[in-house]
């Protein structure tokens, strides 16, 4: 079953007075509970076409559906709605908000979803406990290291139980061992809960720990590999 399917996929840039063609013709279908890593060289579009899966940007034309939703014919306000309930996301600069702590950060989707106070604190702090952080429910982001913040990252894309989970060089800002370590996290939680997890990377440890690899080079997909158990 897939839950990712883009048809013919394009989208075109203005920047100043040139166009830069972002994605030229794209078709790629991704199945439910994969654990896949989109690379590509700095500009070669895997970020757009994260970012368009998510619906955080649009395509210029092509057939996008999502979790089984067409979501290139959707307006902003159903758009808004699918990225609450059925997409997770989890940003290269983390994103967090400052003044929040590990623990209200994690809740702040469930918040927006309308989850009652105790349920989503429960959840909240379980899904902490999952991913290593116990003992920091208080601590604001700026009393954390990169690799604790981007877990309360991970925890807060996961906590709401999303249909897929889209991951934008997640290990960017991280030394080698806490990168590993947030990868073999996001392995488990893929496997337990059989979240869909999709990467835009250029780490080479990212494209390790995929279980299929999809190359991008200039817009187009080059090359598209299912792998075994690693």
């Amino acid at each position: 079953m897939y839950i990712v399917e883009c048809t013919n996929v394009t989208k075109t840039y203005q920047q100043g007075k040139v166009k830069v063609r972002a994605l030229s013709g794209v078709n790629l279908a991704i199945q439910k509970g994969g654990f896949v890593a989109i690379a590509g060289p700095s500009g070669s579009g895997k970020t757009t076409m994260l970012n368009i899966i998510g619906g955080l940007d649009s395509a210029d034309s092509g057939r996008i559906l999502v979790d089984g939703n067409v979501i290139n014919r959707m307006n902003q306000s159903e758009l808004a709605d699918l990225r609450l309930h059925k997409i997770g996301f989890v940003f290269q600069a983390f994103n967090l908000i400052p003044v929040l702590s590990a623990l209200e950060n994690v809740e702040f989707v469930m918040l927006l979803q309308g989850v009652p106070a105790a349920e989503r604190r429960e959840r909240a702090k379980t899904i902490l406990d999952d991913v290593g952080l116990e003992g920091a429910y208080n601590r604001r982001p700026s009393e954390l290291s990169g690799g604790q913040q981007q877990r309360v990252a991970v925890a807060r894309a996961i906590v709401s139980n999303p249909s897929i989970v889209l991951a934008d060089e997640p290990t960017a800002n991280l030394d080698s061992k806490t990168g590993q370590g947030l990868l073999e996290m996001m392995r488990e939680m893929n496997e337990k809960k059989k979240v869909t997890f999709i990467f835009s990377t250029h780490d080479h440890m990212v494209m390790d720990y995929a279980r299929r690899l999809i190359q991008i080079k200039d817009g187009m997909v080059v090359d598209d590999q299912i792998k075994g158990e690693n």
